[in-house]
């Protein structure tokens, strides 16, 4: 009976003992699993926030960039109406002007008479001096010119300097010379004696017309003062007395230098000289010479 008991209190004792470590282990368990159960809600919780946030910044970034564009816009507005009214309260611009237009006029003188005086002889008479005997080498001369603008860095070579061409047409004017001619063929008709009466025969104006073209260099573009130089330019003179030969037209060259200032608004005064030079006389009649005067111009 007694064993019986105590085998009993050993039973309820194992069960007892078997129940306390049971159960702290299996509440144990339920602890690890109610943690591990939190742990992932917090780390879903922290994904969610953390995609929140992705799509906050994304839409932050996205207010941001439209309100960069909206400011930059708006800056490139400002700016074109700032350009727009300074466009409109600026003075209109004005083109250079660069091509010019002049009537010039002087002296002229040539290297030689085209006459001999009332005494000639026959080799006077076939130097030019048959159809007009004029011993004046000293003239004036009037005309215009026409200077048409290239450019105005002398092909890129040198800034500030203008290339043109020039054409030209000027009337010369010497006095009056004896017609030997028509005088003898008179006084060979009439039969009267030619040595008495040479000079005193029909006169003639010694008169020339000159065509150039040169090209002009000037100098100091954009100044109101435009020095300039003619290196070599070509030209026709035609005689308004034929040569013994009734030639009336030979080419020649020009030399020239000058300038040029603007008083006003496109009108400028000048001044130039130039040397005409020939290869050969018209038959004797020379056509060499200088020129020195003034000019007129009005710039377009």
């Amino acid at each position: 009976m007694t064993f019986a008991k105590n085998k009993l209190a050993l039973a309820i004792a194992a069960g007892a003992l078997s129940a306390a470590v049971i159960a702290p282990a299996h509440a144990a368990s339920r602890s690890e699993e109610a943690a591990a159960r939190k742990t992932e809600a917090l780390e879903m919780k922290l994904e969610q926030m953390q995609e929140a946030m992705a799509a906050m910044q994304a839409e932050l970034g996205r207010v941001k960039k439209q309100s960069t564009d909206a400011t930059a816009a708006s800056a490139k507005v400002q700016e074109l109406d700032q350009w727009m009214a300074s466009v409109k309260s600026a003075p209109e611009a004005v083109a250079s002007k660069d091509n010019l237009i002049a009537v010039r006029g002087g002296f002229s003188n040539l290297d030689h008479a085209r006459g001999y005086g009332a005494d000639l002889s026959a080799t006077d008479l076939t130097n030019g001096a048959l159809l007009s005997n004029n011993n004046s080498n000293q003239g004036f001369y009037f005309g215009g010119a026409f200077d048409y603008n290239v450019n105005n860095d002398l092909f890129g070579l040198m800034d500030h300097t203008s290339f043109a061409v020039e054409l030209g047409v000027e009337y010369a004017q010497y006095g009056k010379g004896t017609n030997q001619f028509v005088t003898y063929v008179d006084h060979a008709v009439a039969g009267t004696d030619l040595s008495a009466t040479a000079a005193n025969g029909n006169k003639a104006l010694d008169s020339r017309l000159r065509l150039s073209i040169s090209p002009k260099i000037k100098f100091m573009h954009d100044s109101k003062l435009r020095p300039w130089i003619i290196p070599v330019g070509a030209e026709i003179n035609i005689l308004g007395v034929p040569s013994n030969a009734v030639s009336v037209l030979n080419s020649g060259m020009q030399f020239g230098a000058g300038a040029d200032y603007e008083i006003f608004r496109g009108i400028v005064v000048g001044a130039d000289t130039r040397y005409h030079y020939s290869t050969s006389k018209l038959d004797g009649t020379p056509t060499d010479g200088f020129t020195t005067g003034g000019y007129v111009g009005f710039k377009f």
